[in-house]
């Protein structure tokens, strides 16, 4: 029995979110320039896409580029400028095809006016697409989206449209760039790094980790399908005990 076959699709996570890592360490192994483990990255992409869409995962969002990610040399940031553009073009048929709507969130005006465009152009045309939605996180960064938050709320109060003692989880998500997501269910790191660097902070606050070795270059379906059984052999208890989840 395949790994794909093992899984329970009555046990899948609802929100996949994906830390896409590796890719300079992958070029670097091969002896070729970075561009090109972020050339061969997009690989990855479609293939995780067509495998969350063959599973009926409803959202995955996928960590693009980070906020942190402007400080690299300008040269690999214009390269991964152009990637986002060419992907976007290359990838509308697949989306439409698929019914699958593109979603971005992040500070997308820092982004250059080429690829804001491109990225609307694809946005708009999928708008209406209702078999899954995937999210890219672009100039991204999870604190910077919850001081923004935290901004809007207090102009509200400020300004009477809000009560303090009204404040809750609710009010705050729906400031959030995810108010449209459900929480994460599952969030996956390439790559061997254990860490969250500054991804959905608030929205994977009962999210399962999974960590993997893989370069995300190399990551492929059958690596996710893994990923899924491994979740789905864990006890998700979101602070209750064994018993009273019996």
């Amino acid at each position: 029995m395949s790994v794909k076959e093992q899984i329970d699709t009555n046990r899948l996570p609802r929100h996949l979110a994906v830390i896409m890592d590796g890719n300079g360490r992958w070029a670097k192994q091969k002896g070729l320039f970075r561009g090109m483990g972020h050339e061969n990255g997009t690989k990855a992409v479609r293939e995780i896409v067509e495998a969350c869409a063959e599973l009926n995962i409803p959202f995955l969002t996928l960590y693009a580029f980070s906020t942190e990610n402007w400080n690299r040399p300008k040269l690999e940031v214009e390269l991964l400028m152009k990637l986002l553009v060419s992907s976007l073009k290359k990838e509308i048929k697949t989306l439409q095809d698929n019914n699958i709507k593109l979603n971005a969130i992040g500070s997308l005006e820092a982004l250059p006016k080429k690829a804001q465009k491109e990225l609307n152009d694809v946005i708009a045309k999928t708008k209406n697409n209702s078999r899954m939605t995937l999210t890219l996180a672009l100039s991204y960064g999870s604190r910077e989206e919850i001081t923004k938050t935290i901004k809007e709320i207090s102009h509200k109060v400020k300004n009477n449209l809000i009560s303090p003692e009204n404040i809750d989880e609710t009010v705050i998500n729906n400031h959030l760039y995810t108010q449209n997501l459900p929480d994460v269910d599952l969030l996956i790191r390439t790559s061997g790094e254990q860490r969250i660097s500054n991804f959905l902070l608030w929205q994977i606050a009962y999210a399962e980790l999974y960590f993997t070795d893989i370069l995300w270059p190399d990551y492929r379906k059958n690596h996710l399908f893994e990923a899924i059984l491994n979740y789905q052999n864990r006890e998700r208890r979101f602070g209750k005990t064994s018993e009273q989840l019996k």
